[in-house]
């Protein structure tokens, strides 16, 4: 089952159950999901497709943060609430040695050997890693492996 038609049957299940905000959380993922399709003009691969919602993660959380910082519990609450839910439809994320071994094999697949080639180190690693490891700690990973 496709990630859209796993969100698709959730939905479905959603209504059934009268979760209102599991449902909001889910037509707001769909949505997304649709509108970058529109721009993009076509289906969205599913690597894309977690990258949007690691997006939408993200957003969520600064949100989270913001309202705590503004006293408002009740808000950062829905907000990390709707992140848990987003998170549920990423792959496991990946341990670090798992990280360090996709590093090590594109190092060598790229035939990189400075930091000047971190370009294409990461070029390899983001359709792999894409959604189940923090392509910001991956590029510290990449950066300090280069450099030595």
């Amino acid at each position: 089952m496709s990630l859209k038609d796993r969100i698709t049957e959730d939905t479905k299940a959603a209504m059934r159950a009268k979760d209102k905000a599991r449902l909001g959380t889910l037509r707001m993922l769909s949505s997304a999901i649709k509108d970058a399709e529109i721009k993009q003009g076509g289906e969205l691969p599913e690597p894309e497709q977690l990258a949007l919602i690691n997006k939408l993660i993200k957003q969520r959380r600064d949100s989270a943060a913001q309202y705590r910082d503004a006293g408002r519990e009740e808000q950062a609450a829905a907000e990390d609430a709707e992140a848990e839910l987003l998170a549920e439809y990423l792959p496991p994320a990946l341990s670090t040695e798992e990280i360090d071994a996709a590093i090590d094999e594109a190092v060598a697949e790229s035939g990189a050997s400075g930091p000047q080639e971190m370009g294409k180190v990461m070029g390899l690693l983001k359709g792999k890693l894409q959604g189940r490891a923090d392509l910001g700690e991956v590029s510290q990973r990449v950066k300090e492996r280069l450099g030595s």
